[in-house]
């Protein structure tokens, strides 16, 4: 009895396909069911069975093949096999290898084949009926292979010929003349469901060098990395540039592919995929981190993606959420949109009252008008209509017609869906659009017979009254002289700035008689307006550069507003009067406290959260401004502290523009002896990286509370050394307590402090790309990046070396 048990049980063991436990291979044979997984021999991926819930709402799910980043707590998919078949049920899945050769999942209790490589076979088909002689590898590079087992240099299928939407390190973006392979990048549908979405990244297909991103409904590049120059493409991730990746882009009569290795893998996993949201970004998963940590994004702007909201509704990169529905409209799918898919944009909540019969058209709609919007999206312009009416009533007259602009006495119609609507701050290149909606949407304006009378009513009393307005007209007048304060909008009201007359500042700063400071082009007063609010009266003198100046600030800072950048209020013009209002910083400026001895102490947590502000606000004026605004002149002096000691930058009296097409810009020495990067003395086009470099000598400031002239040198003689070179020996010698401000004691955070210092010394490198960007200071400081110790500046220790008691 015992022998016929022991046969029966080895019968049954043979009739079941062999599982097994962590391995990299599947052999002829063998399969891997849904409690199964391979793992890459260094253990970075891992390929199997994983399950998605549809959504919140429902309590069905999908079942997927994929391949994903097995080293890494946070589970991350990289690659799906059935993106676009999901599997219902898990019941008997295997994925083992065909009798044909191929790979396969297969449904054992029906025997029926769900998903097969065979039809996405491309490679040495005629290896495939060789089913005893293939297996199923995953590599360590996260690629799924599928060889010939004694000749594993025959790849009959691989994974990274049909990615999804991870850039693996090794794959290729390209073509194959060969196969007829076009390998691309498409994004996810939302942020649970893998489904193919609408965004690809992929080789330019008009054939010239460069890559490309674009969405399936517009044949035209919303991004593109620029034009290969032999090592790197201009405008691609810095995150794999040199020296932190090896790039390749080859271009011949039988292939043309781009593709990337790292240099350096054994610290960080690099995750760089195309987003639902249409951005190509890049996260690094640092050892012992417990999160990705975003290092790019492009395009930059979410709102640079073609149709990142979807139809009816307006974009907004400033102020989250980015997306949200015009007036009049509603989104088409909550749902989706909580799953970050908004590309199904809004729907109308009432349906236009437009009637055409023949070739008369009635409506009863109106027009909404949004102010400050970028018009991207073609239009069919009308140029016959001579004014705003005219052009209103062009679009009235056509009930497919959804919104008009009027500019530059151009009229201009959109008709059907409105995409690509922008909302950005008011300046002079702000349009107004008017967008057409049904009466419902807006007040009734319509005349009715109440009102009718109520008007004449009106009439007539204003008539009765016309005698008294003109007696209390004189009074009316001496009130508002009399007032402490005048506003007036102007053309800049646009942009929130008040127009103010001359007399009024003169009187809110009682005559100029309370000084606040001072510069080369002109003196700051304290003053307040009608409502109790401090203002700072900056006063310009020297016609020419004042104006020059006046010019400068009204154009940069007027337009752009953020926590850490001083508020420009308004300005006065009148003759050759130029006054810039701000508003009142009640602390003063920064080299008051680090310099001044009568000035507060500033605790070192102050000091560090004042670097870290400065660097938020210069890394919004460097990467978030529609253009990239270059301070010019960074320094403690141009550093206002606020309520609870919040920095804010000021001082845009030098600042350059640079537009996001162009990294540099040519322009004539400015700025402040002590804070002026290398560049500019060489006269070379400058880039933002002069603020870097400023703001690296600021940084120092903070740390010694003292200017960055001479310290003296703990060496044990009576020499004094640069202060810069002395921060850099310090660093290496690992002592950065002795490099604090002596008033400070004991009372500082250590692991701040070498923070501060190392990224000080990167800042003043010599050369620009060896500086950090304002971005990555801000990363460093949010603990999302790391740094390492900096190397000595050689322009810096030439200075040191040139002379042991000479500063500079």
């Amino acid at each position: 009895m015992l022998y016929i048990l022991i046969v029966i049980v080895l019968l049954i063991s043979l009739s079941i396909p062999r599982s097994y436990g962590v391995t990299d291979t599947i052999a002829p044979g063998q399969a891997l069911t849904v409690h199964d997984k391979l793992v890459s021999k260094n253990g970075r991926y891992a390929l199997g069975f994983f399950e998605i819930g549809v959504s919140s709402s429902q309590k069905s799910s999908n079942w997927y093949l994929g391949i994903w980043f097995y080293g890494v707590p946070k589970f991350t998919q990289a690659w799906v096999a059935n993106r676009d078949k999901p599997i219902k049920s898990p019941t008997s899945l295997e994925l083992e290898i065909y009798h044909d050769g191929s790979l396969v999942v297969l449904n054992r209790s029906t025997s029926s084949v769900i998903w097969s490589s065979h039809g996405n076979m491309t490679r040495n088909n005629k290896f495939a009926s060789k089913s005893n002689d293939t297996v199923a590898v995953l590599l360590n590079s996260g690629n799924l292979v599928l060889c010939n087992s004694s000749n594993p240099s025959i790849v009959l299928w691989q994974s990274f010929d049909h990615l999804a939407d991870t850039f693996f390190i090794g794959a290729k973006i390209g073509w194959d003349e060969a196969t007829g392979l076009n390998n691309r990048l498409v994004s996810r549908k939302n942020s649970v469901s893998p489904a193919s979405g609408r965004y690809h990244l992929e080789l330019d297909p008009s054939g010239v060098d460069q890559v490309v991103l674009t969405a399936s409904n517009s044949s035209v590049p919303y991004w593109s990395s620029g034009v290969w120059n032999g090592q790197y493409f201009p405008s691609f991730p810095e995150s794999i540039k040199q020296p932190v990746a090896n790039m390749s882009f080859v271009n011949n009569s039988h292939q043309k592919y781009f593709t990337y290795s790292l240099l350096n893998e054994s610290s960080y996993v690099v995750y760089q995929h195309l987003h639902v949201t249409g951005q190509l970004v890049t996260f690094v998963w640092i050892d012992g981190s417990q999160d990705w940590s975003p290092v790019n994004a492009y395009p930059k702007a979410r709102c640079d993606v073609y149709a990142a909201c979807g139809p009816f509704s307006v974009c907004n990169d400033d102020v989250p959420p980015h997306c949200n529905c015009l007036k009049g409209f509603t989104i088409r799918s909550p749902e989706d949109w909580e799953l970050d898919d908004r590309t199904g944009g809004c729907l109308r909540k009432n349906p236009l009252g437009c009637i055409a019969n023949g070739n008369t058209t009635s409506s009863t709609d109106k027009f909404y008008a949004m102010t400050c919007v970028s018009l991207s999206q073609s239009s069919n312009k009308i140029v016959a209509p001579q004014n705003i009416s005219e052009c209103a009533q062009a679009c009235l007259d056509n009930c497919s017609c959804t919104a008009y602009s009027f500019s530059n006495g151009i009229c201009s119609n959109w008709h059907e869906e409105l995409l690509n609507i922008r909302q950005i701050q008011c300046s002079s290149n702000g349009e107004t659009l008017y967008l057409r909606l049904s009466a419902k949407d807006l007040p009734n304006l319509q005349k009715n017979k109440r009102g009718f009378i109520i008007g004449l009513a009106t009439g007539t009393s204003v008539a009765t009254l016309s005698l008294f307005v003109f007696i209390m007209l004189t009074l009316i007048l001496r009130k508002k002289r009399e007032s402490s304060i005048h506003i007036s909008y102007g053309a800049q009201g646009c942009n929130g700035m008040t127009v103010f007359r001359y007399t009024d500042l003169q009187r809110a700063t009682k005559k100029f008689s309370e000084k606040l400071g001072g510069g080369g082009f002109g003196s700051v007063f304290k003053g307040f307006l009608n409502d109790s609010t401090t203002i700072a009266v900056k006063r310009l003198d020297h016609a020419c550069q004042g104006e020059k100046q006046f010019r400068a600030e009204v154009s940069s800072i007027g337009i752009i507003q953020h926590i850490n950048l001083v508020k420009l209020v308004g300005f006065c013009c009148e003759g050759a009067r130029r006054l810039l209002v701000y508003e009142h910083m009640p602390n003063g400026s920064l080299d008051i406290h680090l310099f001044h001895s009568h000035a507060a102490l500033l605790e070192w947590s102050t000091r560090y959260q004042i670097a870290w502000g400065v660097a938020r606000g210069l890394a919004y004026l460097h990467e978030s401004c529609r253009a990239c605004v270059i301070h010019c002149d960074i320094k403690p002096e141009n550093i206002l502290l606020g309520d609870s000691f919040v920095p804010k930058i000021a001082d845009f009296g030098m600042a350059k523009f640079l537009g996001r097409d162009f990294s540099r810009v040519l322009t004539s020495m400015r700025g402040t002896i002590g804070y002026l990067a290398p560049e500019w003395i060489s006269g070379v086009a400058i880039t933002p990286k002069v603020d870097v470099y400023a703001y690296g000598m600021v940084l120092l400031e903070i740390m010694s509370g003292r200017r960055n002239s001479c310290v003296p040198c703990s060496c044990g003689n009576n020499h004094d050394v640069y202060y810069p070179v002395h921060v850099a020996q310090k660093i290496l010698e690992g002592d950065v307590r002795s490099l604090l401000d002596h008033r400070l004691h004991d009372n500082v955070n250590l692991k701040e402090v070498e923070i501060v210092c190392k990224v000080a010394c990167w800042c003043i490198q010599d050369n620009e790309f060896d500086r950090p960007t304002m971005v990555e200071v801000v990363q460093i400081f949010e603990g999302l990046r790391e740094i390492n110790i900096p190397p000595m500046p050689r322009l810096l220790q030439a200075i040191a070396g040139s002379s042991s008691s000479t500063c500079s």
